[in-house]
């Protein structure tokens, strides 16, 4: 079956695009109440702090990517791939960015959604694992602004697809590459590396952790390797509150004293943007020299894969007739205790 007019929304977190904007980028996250679940005032006074205290060290971070976030543009990329993979399914199919704390915002991309008058609206988060800080609070002020905007075409949403085979297989295969090209070096060690989030965002019902834990196991058993080591661990900690652990400083610390290669893979991240190309490839791989690691590597993000976008594409037809949002196995996939799952019981 084919749309008329198809409207793909992709979505992610967004970043900077001028040093300028480095400061206001960091406000617009750290008010977000999914984020800093404080009363508006006190948000407001401690993202007014925080963006200003880290704004030079964010600075910095960004220099080393030309001044600005890569992340927009590798979204284009998926976007124009994905538009192209989509053809298939709608007579016109035109995908739209979004980004939640820097442009395109809510605001652009419903009044572009409203011009182009589509019959169809598929909106799919590049986040594989579903967290109220990342799916939800974007989720969330689509349907506000697409509600202040008039914007009535109902939209169909997949929240997560953590064991999708779209997703797996070709980090799997990436992997087990980089894992014989390892061995060289000793018994190679594996590190998939997410981003971290409080501990008290997990203890609320959120289900990032268990759907990172997910993917990593379908990625692990698709490579059919026996007697694999590997870890899950959790990077770029904010907060002065207890995260989620072991971070990845100590893992790397760790294999350092263990002299084991190491290969890290950033499950949680589909693009490359400054938490990959700085902190993994620049600040992490220092730290694993000065530990004594004897091989360091770090996988590539699925990007533009074409195993990937083509997933992405067929999601537009699997949401068809479906109650949403909902995961790529069409039914509720978090156990009970994670009251924060979006998808229906």
């Amino acid at each position: 079956m084919t749309d008329s007019r198809l409207a793909i929304v992709v979505f992610n977190l967004g970043g900077p695009d001028s040093p300028k904007a480095v400061r206001p980028f960091l406000f617009n996250l750290f008010n977000d109440p999914f984020i800093i679940p404080l009363p508006s005032p006190l948000r407001w006074l401690f993202a007014t702090t925080i963006s200003t205290l880290r704004a030079k060290k964010s600075r910095g971070y960004y220099e080393r990517l030309g001044g600005k976030s890569v992340l927009l543009p590798e979204t284009e990329a998926q976007a124009a791939a994905l538009q192209e993979a989509a053809k298939p399914y709608a007579q016109d199919a035109r995908v739209f960015i979004l980004m939640r704390y820097w442009h395109p915002m809510a605001r652009e991309v419903v009044a572009d959604l409203k011009a182009y008058n589509p019959t169809r609206v598929v909106v799919l988060p590049l986040y594989p694992q579903f967290s109220t800080t990342t799916t939800g609070t974007t989720l969330a002020v689509l349907a506000k602004e697409a509600k202040r905007q008039s914007f009535t075409t109902p939209m169909e949403v997949l929240c997560c697809y953590p064991t999708a085979e779209g997703l797996v297989a070709p980090i799997a295969d990436k992997l087990r590459a980089a894992h014989d090209a390892a061995k060289a070096h000793g018994r190679p060690r594996i590190l998939f590396s997410a981003h971290g989030l409080p501990e008290k965002t997990i203890a609320g019902g959120d289900p990032y952790e268990w759907q990172v834990a997910q993917s990593t196991e379908a990625i692990v058993a698709r490579m059919g390797l026996a007697d694999l080591d590997w870890k899950i661990c959790y990077q770029s900690r904010v907060t002065p509150v207890k995260w989620l652990g072991p971070p990845v400083e100590s893992e790397i610390r760790r294999a350092g004293a263990d002299r084991v290669p190491l290969i890290i893979v950033p499950i949680s991240f589909v693009s490359e943007h400054v938490e990959t190309l700085v902190e993994l490839d620049e600040t992490m791989r220092d730290l694993a020299a000065a530990s004594g690691v004897p091989h360091f590597s770090r996988l590539a993000a699925v990007r533009t894969d074409t195993v990937f976008i083509k997933a992405l594409a067929g999601f537009t037809e699997f949401l068809r007739n479906k109650h949403t949002p909902c995961s790529a196995t069409g039914v509720r996939i978090c156990p009970a205790k994670f009251g924060q799952c979006p998808h229906a019981a």
